[in-house]
């Protein structure tokens, strides 16, 4: 184990450590190896992950602002049930902000459209399906930054600061989206879709698209975070 004291917190390396262990916090959550109700401390953290109780009290009190985690004083840290009403209102959010950054890319003037943000998303979307990649945690990557590129192309930084803070607070039950391959196939295809009516310069076609594109995804994470949730807390209840 670490032997960095408290004094170190502000350093660096302290910083890059709670970076480190949000990140897998964070995933035990996504993954549930951690459910919803779990307990536990911050030294079970430290003496797993081989750090300093310092960078785990960072990285969970940025849990907790997330709404991820809770704290109990005498009892160490829980594992906060998953929100769903929060979540599908972070996708309806996600929709006004994506919707109206396509409505604004079609009809913006072609000297002001970025062509290569475009071309680089064609060039792994627009692809025959036996190239298509199959990596869950590939395409879920891909995927935040074709909707992230979008938003982006469309000129305004304000409406793309918001939307990354709303992909980054979506992230850990959006990502489950992407453990079916028929819904990667599917991803496949509906980006296509979008991209190939932006580029045509078919707005109220595109923002049809994408509108339906989220809806879907928003639909498929819940059906796959309620079964997944089941099937994480099965064996504590036989």
């Amino acid at each position: 184990m670490s032997t960095m004291g408290a004094h170190d917190a502000a350093t660096p390396l302290h910083a890059s450590l709670a970076d480190t262990v949000y990140d897998k916090v964070k995933d035990d959550i996504a993954e549930f190896r951690l459910v919803p109700g779990d307990r536990f401390t911050e030294t079970e953290v430290a003496t797993r992950l081989g750090v300093s109780r310092t960078p785990v009290r960072q990285a969970l009190f940025r849990l907790q602002r997330e709404g991820f985690v809770q704290v109990h004083f005498r009892s160490g840290w829980q594992v906060c049930p998953f929100d769903f009403e929060m979540f599908e209102h972070l996708y309806d959010l996600r929709i006004v902000l994506e919707t109206t950054a396509v409505h604004r890319l079609c009809e913006a003037a072609l000297d002001r459209v970025d062509r290569g943000r475009l071309d680089a998303l064609q060039t792994f979307w627009l692809v025959p399906k036996p190239e298509r990649k199959l990596d869950g945690r590939l395409v879920s990557k891909r995927d935040e930054e074709f909707h992230a590129t979008l938003v982006a192309a469309a000129g305004n930084p304000e409406l793309a600061r918001v939307h990354r803070d709303v992909t980054d607070r979506i992230r850990i039950v959006r990502r489950l989206d992407f453990t079916q391959v028929d819904r990667i196939h599917s991803t496949y295809d509906e980006h296509a879709q979008i991209l190939r009516a932006v580029i045509r310069r078919r707005a109220e076609q595109a923002v049809l698209l994408l509108r339906t594109h989220i809806e879907a995804s928003k639909s498929e994470v819940r059906k796959l975070t309620l079964h997944n949730l089941y099937l994480a807390q099965k064996p504590s209840r036989a």
